[in-house]
């Protein structure tokens, strides 16, 4: 659950962050929408995605995709921002159009941006699955539920193996994210 919402908000978020690139006044229009996002207290919309979408796999993986979302779109879109200015006026000056631009410079420069924001949204993204489980309960019962019921139980070894189990997860996932990027962007970039 967590990987998909993951790979929904990175696709939603790279053509968002894409979009907003193209023209001031997208992104003016649209950035605004990604910070609400953020700002929204997940937990107090979890009863409306419930009743709007059911309580079963698909509001779990909108819940992570909430979560998840903002970081793919405010470092794409950083990283898109960031190309050499210069670069851009040889471009305009070779007359290449938008998509060339896009293509041929920006998404280049943005790649260690980007992978940024798949490292702390593939965290998140975890976090999400687990939020979403806790609250949908209904389907396969994941980390969310499990940690819910030791809890509930009180089994304190039970609980505390769950969490770190939860948690390993998130380090996996983010370290799987770090190797990628290091693979993808080499050594022309100090990718931390």
């Amino acid at each position: 659950m967590s990987l998909t919402g993951l790979a929904f908000a990175i696709v939603i978020g790279v053509l968002w962050a894409m979009a907003m690139a193209q023209a001031k006044w997208l992104e003016n229009s649209l950035y605004p929408y990604a910070v609400v996002l953020q700002c929204v207290p997940i937990l107090a919309l979890v009863p409306l995605i419930g009743a709007l979408f059911g309580y079963e796999f698909t509001s779990r993986v909108i819940v992570t995709v909430m979560i998840a979302l903002f970081p793919m779109v405010s470092n794409t879109l950083f990283g898109l921002q960031s190309a050499d200015r210069a670069q851009h006026e040889l471009f305009r000056l070779q007359r290449a159009g938008r998509l060339a631009r896009l293509v041929k410079l920006q998404v280049p420069a943005a790649l260690p941006s980007i992978f940024v924001g798949l490292r702390t949204s593939a965290g998140l993204s975890v976090i999400g699955a687990i939020v979403g489980d806790q609250f949908f309960q209904r389907g396969n019962p994941g980390l969310g539920v499990l940690i819910q019921v030791t809890a509930s139980r009180l089994m304190g070894p039970e609980l505390y193996a769950t969490i770190i189990i939860a948690s390993l997860y998130g380090v996996a996932v983010f370290l799987v994210f770090g190797l990628l990027g290091r693979l993808a962007v080499g050594r022309w970039h100090d990718f931390g």
